[in-house]
């Protein structure tokens, strides 16, 4: 899991005017609520004072007050009052939490769970179709038990779909017509693939059979937690699915799924659209749930790589990369430390600011285990 990337934290909706919301996300407990002005916040879950669970408590004038002895935090994570010590007393400097900058967008709250400075975050990733003429969104949340790596390694494979989606109705997969491509933050893999036999697939009446080479798709990641996949079944009728992914730790993830299509548009097909990508979504489910070992292998020693999982070499070296950066979390030294040391992913006000009280989430160092996963392509024959 990685740090200095944006997380989706809740659904908008779900974060009503005096609510509190908790959220576990790279193992770590996080609130967010909503300020006086409406705005929401996201904060680390963890009083200063003794330790109690911000998200128990009370939205007390757009401030978060802890539920054990009242201290109230405003969405910067600053402590503005200690009840027990009277309104006027001074607060102590290290009375604060980490809080995130927040982004409220597609009906999602994102937190950018890291500690780069604006100029240097990798940006949240834009839904260009998203409130644009002639397409209609669809968001849907599901949990599944696995690694975020398996689910985003999934999307990203253009081969698994002709023997695991029954649905999608007998695609074959033509190597020689794949095209990956990379940049510094995602990978993409695009495939034109043989259109699907009659009577296989529930959209067939989309197809346009004069035109096959029309029919394709691609997959591609966006950073550490991002999927995008787009189907074309045919010049005109087109889906893409963002698949925002919530790492919850490292055996469980959440999945904030936006659907967007520029076909069957009316509101009546909604749910018959939503009930086929959960159908496809299940299947795959089966299968991620039950790989062995559970998380990505570290040493391409341990997988044979072959044609076609050149995209999912690519994410790899992505992760390799950030993990250079020092943006890796250690899970063995997260779970050594588990119930005797209170974490915090590091917010940017870190890097202006001392005396903080939680500890920083621990990091594999910086260029530390460099070339341990597979480069793009590697182990590919």
């Amino acid at each position: 899991m990685y740090i200095n990337f944006w997380y989706p934290v809740c659904l908008a909706a779900d974060l009503a005017p005096g609510a509190a919301v908790k959220a576990r996300i790279l193992g770590l407990p996080f609130v967010a609520f909503r300020g006086a002005d409406g705005q929401a916040h996201v904060l680390a879950d963890t009083c200063v004072h003794r330790g109690g669970a911000l998200h128990k408590g009370r939205v007390v004038d757009g401030r978060i007050a802890c539920p054990y002895h009242g201290w109230q935090f405003d969405g910067t994570g600053r402590c503005t009052l200690i009840p027990s010590l009277g309104a006027d007393a001074a607060i102590p400097a290290r009375a604060k939490v980490d809080a995130y900058p927040v982004i409220e967008r597609y009906g999602i709250v994102f937190a950018f769970l890291g500690d780069l400075p604006e100029a240097e975050r990798p940006p949240l990733y834009t839904v260009p179709e998203y409130d644009q003429p002639g397409w209609r969104s669809d968001l849907v949340t599901f949990d599944i038990d696995a690694y975020f790596e398996r689910s985003i390694e999934n999307g990203l494979d253009p081969v698994h779909n002709e023997f695991v989606h029954k649905l999608q109705g007998n695609i074959r997969f033509r190597p020689e017509r794949m095209q990956v491509s990379s940049d510094e933050l995602s990978s993409t893999v695009f495939v034109r693939m043989d259109p699907p036999k009659k009577g296989t697939t529930q959209l067939e009446h989309l197809r346009n059979d004069d035109n096959p080479e029309d029919f394709g798709a691609s997959s591609g990641h966006y950073g550490a937690n991002t999927l995008i996949t787009r189907i074309s079944l045919s010049r005109e009728n087109k889906f893409v699915q963002y698949f925002f992914e919530q790492p919850i730790d490292d055996g469980h993830t959440r999945i904030f799924f936006i659907n967007m299509r520029n076909c069957m548009l009316e509101e009546a097909n909604d749910a018959r659209m939503r009930q086929i990508n959960l159908a496809i979504a299940d299947e795959d489910i089966s299968v991620i749930t039950r790989l062995n070992p559970v998380r990505t292998p570290e040493s391409s020693t341990k997988e044979v790589l072959v044609v076609g999982d050149e995209a999912i070499g690519r994410y790899r070296q992505h992760l390799t990369e950030w993990e250079q950066r020092g943006w890796r979390i250690d899970l063995a030294a997260l779970r050594a430390n588990a119930g005797d040391v209170a974490y915090a992913v590091p917010c940017p006000a870190r890097r202006t600011s001392r005396n903080w009280v939680l500890d920083a989430v621990p990091l594999v160092p910086a260029a530390a285990d460099a070339g341990a996963r597979p480069s793009a392509g590697e182990g590919a024959a």
